[in-house]
């Protein structure tokens, strides 16, 4: 079943080090079977102040082991998210597909 990791952020310092953080965490969610279904601000807010300056970026996964293979990867882990460090506001959290329904 299908896995899905959300991402808001608030991006305060889009220096040189959060371009080769989006380049390279990209390349390692498609390793890992990610892609991207939602990247960039709000269309439309269509009501309260939670999403207003913020970037949402939701990537699917083939399961819920393979999105876990993605945020553990050892080169993840230690070379990649450090890039992020200092750019801004980072919430992640990881959600199951919502089975069929009937």
């Amino acid at each position: 079943m299908p896995a899905f990791l959300v991402a808001v952020c608030q991006v305060t310092n889009p220096n040189e080090n959060f371009k080769k953080y989006a380049v390279e965490s990209a390349k390692l969610m498609h390793a890992h079977g990610g892609e991207y279904i939602v990247r960039g601000p709000a269309h439309e807010v269509l009501k309260g102040d939670a999403l207003q300056g913020k970037v949402v970026i939701i990537s699917q996964f083939p399961d819920m082991d393979a999105l876990q293979g993605f945020v553990t990867d050892e080169q993840y882990v230690n070379e990649v998210a450090p890039l992020r460090d200092g750019t801004g506001i980072y919430d992640f959290a990881c959600y199951q597909a919502a089975p069929p329904m009937p």
